[in-house]
């Protein structure tokens, strides 16, 4: 199963989805990660963020062709970035929309995290960019973490079930 984790900057995809791929036993790929991983000297250009898609893209169908369930982190924030992983159909793919009150973002991003520099800018820009998905998926709130696992759990089962 594939499984996309999206959201705006400081929303808390990032927090859920890595507890996600721990819960259901999945590997976790984060384009923060991967981007630090792989561009030196960041400029978040066009080319770069294409870059890093491909990466995970290709990280993702390595680890499907080895039955590996795989839970992917990233913004997603326009449907050009999303359509080579919904095109994936040799697997279930499940969707999950994570999101939270802009003045919470707003504190969120004035702290450090491990591997996202975007900051209050960053989260306008691209909310400004946000193309809304017309696939069926699960939108969470950002809050208690148990409680947005078992959510997330519980509609894991109804994708695969339904597939």
């Amino acid at each position: 199963m594939i499984i996309m984790v999206l959201g705006l900057p400081g929303s808390g995809k990032s927090y859920f989805a890595e507890r996600l791929a721990k819960e259901i036993d999945a590997e976790y790929l984060n384009s923060d990660k991967i981007r630090k991983e792989i561009v030196p000297e960041r400029t978040y250009s066009d080319k770069e963020k294409a870059l890093v898609y491909k990466v995970m893209l290709n990280n993702m169908l390595d680890l499907s062709d080895k039955n590996k369930d795989v839970v992917l982190d990233a913004s997603f924030y326009c449907n050009e970035m999303r359509e080579p992983f919904l095109n994936y159909s040799k697997t279930t793919l499940a969707i999950i929309e994570v999101w939270v009150d802009e003045d919470i973002i707003k504190q969120r991003l004035k702290k450090s995290r491990p591997y996202s520099e975007a900051d209050f800018k960053v989260y306008q820009l691209l909310k400004q960019q946000w193309e809304p998905l017309q696939q069926p998926h699960l939108i969470l709130e950002s809050g208690d973490i148990g409680d947005m696992l078992s959510k997330a759990v519980k509609y894991l089962k109804d994708v695969k079930k339904a597939d």
